[in-house]
């Protein structure tokens, strides 16, 4: 038996805590015209147990590459398997072959539950249709249960601070960029590891919603940053021209043998975002100076060399306000 009907008169929230309390299993399927848009998330026993949603459609090994968790390389090595007849999920292959651990598998999979139905819970105008009953093509998929409450209690408390954000940050589209610098009063940043990877690729071209895929960060985590940014005035925002470039990634990622000489430059940008995570400046710049000097090709090139210019600032403020005397 099917549950459908309008979000105008039965509110997505309502719709999650029908499904919890009455402890359904099947898909629910919402729909949104306005925001061409649609997500799809599966219930056990009135637990999540999987969430996707069309303008973020990464799979849990895209987020285990760009959380950097895991390389291409050994992305490639687990797609590997699977092509030659390993009929274990993805996630079991990574663990088998001791690249990440169970922990970490269900962690990004809790992660991308979390930002499917938070952004879900923002819909206030759309389609919802569920069906009970799960196919057994879509179990394999589905990951530890979640429950649904928490996950209500706390998407209660975001679209609060939404409402908050949305005075700064009106919606996902608009697309950051670096404040003019100010030579009277240049800016003092202290900013956090995950700031650090927001502000790297602030580029002027990208908008919220291609940085939080970019990232495999949440929409919402990406705005509550840029909203402090703009606040302080590191940032600005301008509304688009054209609309969003995030499009699905390819399904399978090269092989190992396949790789381009612009697809391995990874590398390098990685082993700098750990030096600037750690806090350690002189390295980071030099590493991904290199890099934007060596690799023009680079898909993220501009993002990079922004971050360069960034933490080239911060630097120069340092030596000049808080020099290191010890």
């Amino acid at each position: 038996m099917a549950i459908e009907g309008p979000l105008r008169e039965l509110g997505i929230h309502d719709v999650f805590q029908l499904l919890d309390l009455s402890r359904k299993t099947g898909t629910l399927r919402v729909f949104s015209e306005l925001r061409d848009n649609a997500g799809t998330v599966l219930f056990e026993n009135g637990k999540i147990i999987s969430a996707a949603i069309r303008s973020n459609p990464h799979r849990i090994g895209d987020l285990l590459v760009r959380s950097g968790r895991l390389s291409d390389v050994d992305m490639a090595r687990a797609q590997r398997e699977q092509a030659q007849g390993d009929t274990r999920r993805l996630g079991e292959i990574l663990v088998a072959l001791g690249l990440v651990t169970t922990k970490e598998i269900e962690r990004q999979m809790r992660l991308q539950i979390e930002a499917v139905v938070f952004e879900l819970m923002s819909w206030r105008e759309g389609f919802f249709r569920f069906e009970e009953g799960l196919d057994e093509e879509e179990l394999p998929d589905a990951g530890v249960p979640i429950s649904t409450e928490s996950l209500l209690m706390e998407g209660a408390r975001r679209i609060d601070e939404w409402s908050r954000i949305a005075d700064r940050v009106p919606n996902l589209s608009v697309i950051p960029y670096l404040t003019p610098p100010d030579e009277d009063h240049p800016p003092m940043l202290d900013l956090l590891p995950q700031e650090w990877q927001v502000l790297a690729l602030i580029d002027g071209e990208r908008d919220l919603r291609e940085m939080s895929a970019t990232l495999a960060m949440s929409e919402f985590d990406v705005a509550r940053i840029v909203y402090g940014m703009v606040t302080t005035g590191v940032i600005r925002l301008r509304q688009p021209e054209r609309a969003s470039r995030v499009a699905p990634l390819p399904r399978d990622p090269l092989p190992a043998e396949r790789l381009t000489p612009i697809d391995q430059t990874a590398e390098p940008v990685r082993r700098g975002a750990a030096a600037f995570r750690r806090g350690d400046l002189r390295e980071g710049i030099a590493v991904w100076s290199a890099f934007v000097a060596a690799a023009p090709g680079y898909p993220g090139h501009a993002a990079i060399a922004q971050g360069v210019d960034a933490a080239t600032i911060l630097w120069d403020v340092l030596e000049r306000e808080a020099p290191d005397v010890g």
